[in-house]
């Protein structure tokens, strides 16, 4: 089955697997990296459950959203792994997942973890926009259309003035999505970047959850 993008992010999907044991329990906007990943390296015994992507335009809703879902799907799974990093919780994520004895990825948000936490801080940058893949795919519904750019283009400046860069932060080599991104870049404003980062730490905290 093939992610819809418009489904992983105003919906969210599930991606169940008949004999799983863990449940990954994941931000929609991962969904195409984390079902690659299983199906490349045969993790048959995990199942994918999306929340909508769009929470994260409203960080104060993540947190409740994965509690409730931890509690709806915990009598199925003998695991759970929340496949969010803080992504603007302020540390409420990390709180309920310590609390309820549930990992989670590390990072602050997933254009670290996708650049590998510790190379992201070392370039601490503060001037670049990030976009990953699903964002580029996406751009219109996570950051044009919401912040009125499609009405009020004459607000660009006031939202992008303080950044100088649009990192593209590519999981895959896709030049139709280099194209996009260039041209998002070109609406905001700004220079561009493209810097190819795979799937980072992702792949490799995924590895560890996917243990026999």
């Amino acid at each position: 089955m093939t992610p819809d993008d418009q489904q992983l992010t105003t919906d969210g999907a599930a991606f169940p697997a008949p004999s799983a044991r863990i449940l990954l329990l994941a931000c929609g906007a991962l969904a195409h990296e984390i079902l690659t990943l299983i199906r490349a390296n045969g993790w048959d015994h995990l199942s994918l459950i999306c929340l909508p992507a769009i929470l994260h335009n409203h960080p104060e809703r993540i947190t409740p959203a994965v509690e409730t879902a931890i509690a709806r799907h915990r009598p199925e799974y003998d695991e759970i792994f929340v496949v969010y990093a803080d992504c603007g919780t302020g540390g409420q994520l990390k709180a309920l997942c310590d609390r309820l004895g549930v990992g989670m990825v590390e990072g602050p948000h997933c254009y670290s973890f996708f650049e590998g936490n510790a190379a992201f801080a070392e370039r601490a940058e503060v001037t670049a926009f990030y976009l990953t893949d699903f964002l580029v795919r996406q751009f219109d519904a996570f950051v044009w259309k919401p912040l009125g750019l499609d009405r009020h283009p004459d607000l660009r400046d006031m939202y992008f003035g303080n950044y100088e860069t649009l990192v593209y932060q590519a999981q895959t080599d896709n030049a139709a999505l280099d194209a996009r991104a260039r041209d998002c870049a070109a609406r905001l404003g700004l220079s561009y970047e493209r810097r190819f980062t795979g799937y980072g730490d992702l792949e490799t905290t995924l590895r560890g959850v996917a243990r026999p």
